[in-house]
């Protein structure tokens, strides 16, 4: 003797497994959507000039002005890495956790890009 569901009860089941299948691939097709870091990068050039980026991509690494900034305010919720270069890489660097600000000093040199702790 063998016991077969009820057709609503396939149905349900047909239904939930469509559904597993379709959240599945959305989820997938979504996590390739760029992450941002919420919230502004702002810094203040040699020339006293203000720029602020909102909601940067944490991927890469951000460029600023080609004067440089002497101040960074990063009120993100990542942390970011600063560099005195344009291309994110050598030595010198400051660390600046979230909500926190960078002042360089006078004689120092200004930092040019940064990258996102992630």
């Amino acid at each position: 003797m063998s016991v077969t569901a009820p057709p609503t009860v396939l149905r349900r089941r047909a239904g939930i497994a469509t559904g597993t299948a379709l959240l599945a691939l959305a989820v997938t097709g979504c996590s390739g959507l760029g992450r941002t870091a919420v919230g502004p990068v702002s810094y203040t050039t040699e020339q006293d000039k203000v720029v602020t980026v909102h909601s940067p991509s944490v991927k890469g690494c951000h460029t600023m002005e080609p004067a440089g900034a002497g101040k960074i305010d990063n009120r993100t919720l990542v942390d970011i890495v600063l560099y005195a270069t344009r291309d994110c890489s050598g030595r010198g660097t400051a660390y600046v956790p979230t909500t926190f600000s960078d002042t360089n000093a006078p004689r120092a040199l200004p930092w040019r890009s940064y990258r996102f702790v992630h």
